[in-house]
């Protein structure tokens, strides 16, 4: 008969764990890993326009500006740069972004006003407008092809770009990435549209520390198997609430307020864990804590898609893969860590293990509240 683990082995695979998550990259934090550009591609009879968000600073920086622009702070001062380096931007957003007919030559592009900057998630994004005159028949479908932020550039790598599309009175949506960066309009299969955005919903969850963070501080606040499932249902029914509503245009707060309140809420859940485990009726907390903290947490989960009131339920498809995604990373990652947190519950370690693995939970949620707080000011 084999050994049970010993305590320690929990212990150490937990503390890999939460090591893990604290070396993911900080969302307010300098683009050293990847990027989601987002383009929403319109129009009919030959006459098409492109609206591009890409992130302000990584745009900057690709385009080999001086620091003055991309390390540029505030709206108006972002957009003042803009302006001033429009040709240099325009020049590298149309080499590497395309619009053309299915088998024929690129469509001329052409910028439409000056570009904007708004903040998605807690980063500015600049938006940019191009217009598209294409030769040839006036029906028939279009390619749309992307190559931004590529990882030759080095700044960052494995950039997606996340398309919506409505032409000639085809509609969809895709994810371009290095190795498929091209999409044919109404060519994409609802299956694969599924699976797309059932990945992006996982990675948005596997590489989002601060989420991470949250299902952690959960668990080391509870104790049992069905506790654990309840805790996390209530977290699941919250957030695909909000999601849903916020990514089609019938709720809507402010990234300022929502990424905050996203980081305090770990250190919330994380303290009030092990203050009230020991006392009668102490878990009582945590079904409304999750189900009230999932709402917050829908928002910002709505912001990575890029999709607004006007197309929503078009892309109800989209939004409910992108979803379960979501759901099924959350479920996997419980999975992972419960046991040895069972495991180390059962020893005498667990009075200064479990704490020790709250502390920097704690310390890294305050700080990326405080830092959220400053940007959102």
């Amino acid at each position: 008969m084999a050994a049970p683990p010993r305590p320690s082995a929990a212990l150490t695979a937990l503390l890999a764990a939460l090591a893990a998550v604290l070396a993911l990259p900080v969302p307010a934090a300098a683009h050293d890993t990847t990027s989601t550009a987002y383009a929403d591609v319109r129009g009919s009879g030959g006459h098409l326009e492109a609206v591009l968000d890409l992130e302000y600073d990584l745009l900057m920086k690709s385009a080999w500006l001086y620091a003055e622009a991309y390390d540029a702070e505030g709206r108006a001062e972002q957009r003042r740069q803009l302006r001033l380096n429009a040709d240099a931007v325009t020049a590298y957003v149309t080499d590497r972004f395309a619009v053309g007919r299915e088998g024929g030559a690129d469509c001329a592009p052409r910028p439409v006003g000056d570009a904007d900057v708004h903040e998605r998630g807690d980063r500015p994004f600049a938006v940019l407008t191009l217009a598209y005159d294409c030769p040839g028949a006036a029906d028939g479908p279009y390619r749309v092809s992307s190559a931004l932020f590529p990882d030759a550039e080095t700044f960052v790598h494995g950039t997606r770009t996340i398309v919506h599309y409505d032409v000639d009175g085809q509609r969809g949506s895709r994810v371009l990435t290095a190795g498929e960066p091209t999409l044919t309009t109404g060519g994409a299969g609802e299956s694969r549209q599924v699976a797309e955005f059932f990945r992006v919903g996982a990675e948005h969850l596997l590489f989002g520390p601060d989420h991470l963070l949250f299902l952690l501080a959960l668990l080391l606040g509870t104790r049992g198997l069905r506790e654990v499932v309840r805790t996390a249902t209530a977290f699941t029914a919250a957030h695909s609430v909000t999601f849903l509503l916020a990514a089609t245009g019938l709720v809507s707060v402010p990234t300022g307020v929502v990424e905050p309140v996203i980081a305090a809420s770990i250190a919330v859940v994380a303290v009030a864990g092990p203050l009230t485990r020991e006392r009668r009726g102490g878990d009582r907390w945590r079904l409304p804590a999750a189900f009230g903290f999932g709402l917050v947490h829908g928002l910002g989960f709505a912001g990575s898609l890029g999709i607004d009131e006007s197309r929503s339920w078009e892309l109800l498809l989209s939004l409910l893969s992108f979803n379960l995604g979501v759901e099924a990373m959350q479920l996997v990652l419980i999975a992972v860590a419960f046991w040895p947190l069972r495991l180390l519950r059962g020893t005498s370690a667990q009075r200064w293990a479990l704490p020790a693995l709250t502390v920097p939970v704690v310390l890294v949620s305050l700080y990326w509240c405080w830092d959220r707080t400053v940007v959102a000011l």
